[in-house]
């Protein structure tokens, strides 16, 4: 490469590289608690709330895939809105929320680690190990996006064996129990009210979150245009299918009032199913899980990062890419010691309740810049290409899922939301200067 050249992001993530590195953010750390939160409202309905949370989350990924294959550029829904709208303020205000709930979400499961492995190592300082494993995550995505893929895929690889277990031990029970049994909770589920299914999708939609980050390593993507839209819906509907899985095994294995009040849900299903799995083994498991959504949100925000500052939202220098790693190291070091000041800062329980919301706003105007697109430009040829009811339904099914949001959370995200409006402001007045 010429030194006078400024270094760019290097393309090695192919198709079943980004379909790992989505199928690892969508599955995450959540599954292995929210199934239980889930149960407690829905009951043995969990599978329908889940079944309704799917299709939410479905049509949403669907205007990602057309916007990804569009416009293969990383701070992806910054992209959009400005493609839209060419408002440079409106596109600030929606990458700064995406930003947010990326790195309260990494500061999150930076604490969840901290606690698992005081667990699994009594005495360790909790705050020793936040710190510890924010520098790895930090030197991980430092070192390289082959590296970083290589460690989800191992994670993830890790994450899908501790469900298949759930799945199989759950089965096999089923199989040895006459008064249980995957129809009978499906009949059971289908007397349920709409109130119950729709408050417990309400939960489960934020089980799928993470389809949402592949865009914003478009740029690390060999032919994005092809390889974007294919992976986000080949990643959400593996998970989705798990996901029915477990939760249709858990709920009848375990029944659901009990699921519901269970510090860990699905480690009570393998206890109940037998006694081979042993408990430390789960708890192994959690930390890769862990470990893994905290590296994937560190990804997406550094590329976030250095997308908006290529577009000129933010500071020039924050797009500065290492010559040698060929990574943004800069936003890598920034999303570091904001994520170490969350984490520490004791406030963090009050910050994280927001992450869903913010995103299903970002979800809103983004399924809303796909149709104020599609009203005036044809898509190219090599692009996936979305039905024109998918991003107004997706927008309406957005909407309709934002009032059952713990109301704990509103707070939080109107001062994170006041705090982008004073940063559009601010650049405004520096831009007329």
């Amino acid at each position: 490469m010429n030194d006078s050249q400024p270094a760019q992001l290097r393309r090695s993530l192919g198709f079943w590289a980004l379909v790992f590195y989505g199928v690892g953010d969508i599955l995450g750390a959540g599954i292995y608690a929210l199934v239980g939160k889930v149960a407690g409202v829905a009951g043995s309905a969990s599978w329908a709330a889940f079944g309704v949370a799917l299709v939410v989350a479905g049509l949403t990924a669907l205007t990602y895939a057309e916007l990804g294959g569009r416009f293969p550029r990383s701070a992806g829904e910054s992209v959009f809105t400005g493609q839209a709208f060419g408002r440079p303020g409106l596109s600030l205000l929606v990458g700064w929320m995406v930003l947010s709930s990326g790195i309260l979400s990494l500061a999150t499961v930076s604490v969840a680690f901290g606690g698992y492995m005081s667990g699994l190592v009594p005495g360790l300082s909790p705050s020793a190990t936040v710190v510890g494993i924010l520098l790895l995550l930090a030197a991980i995505n430092f070192r390289g996006m082959r590296e970083s893929s290589t460690t989800n895929i191992i994670a993830t690889m890790v994450e899908l064996t501790g469900l298949l277990i759930v799945i199989v031990v759950g089965a096999l029970f089923l199989e040895r129990s006459p008064d249980a049994g995957i129809l009978q909770t499906i009949e059971a589920g289908r007397a349920a009210g709409w109130t119950e299914i729709t408050s417990g999708a309400a939960l489960g939609f934020f089980a799928f979150i993470g389809f949402e980050d592949m865009v914003n390593v478009a740029e690390e993507v060999k032919d994005p245009e092809r390889n974007m839209p294919r992976a986000i819906l080949t990643a959400l509907c593996v998970t989705g299918i798990i996901y029915l899985l477990v939760v249709l095994v858990a709920t009848s294995v375990v029944p659901p009032a009990e699921l519901g009040v269970s510090e860990a849900p699905l480690l009570s299903v393998v206890q109940r199913a037998t006694e081979v799995v042993p408990d430390r083994l789960f708890t192994l498991i959690a930390l890769f899980a862990v470990a893994n959504t905290g590296l994937l949100n560190f990804i997406m925000a550094s590329r976030l990062i250095y997308g908006m500052s290529r577009q000129g939202l933010l500071p020039s220098a924050l797009g500065a890419v290492h010559q040698r790693r060929r990574t943004p190291h800069l936003a890598v070091v920034t999303v570091l010691a904001v994520a170490l000041a969350l984490a520490l800062s004791g406030t963090l329980t009050f910050l994280a309740g927001t992450t869903s919301l913010l995103l299903l706003l970002v979800f809103f105007t983004v399924n809303v810049s796909l149709m104020a697109i599609k009203r005036r430009e044809r898509p190219s040829r090599r692009t996936f290409c979305a039905p024109r009811w998918v991003p107004l339904v997706g927008a309406i099914s957005c909407l309709g899922l934002m009032p059952f949001v713990p109301r704990s959370s509103l707070l939080t995200a109107a001062i994170i939301i006041a705090l982008g409006g004073g940063l559009v402001l601010f650049r405004g007045r520096r831009s007329e200067a």
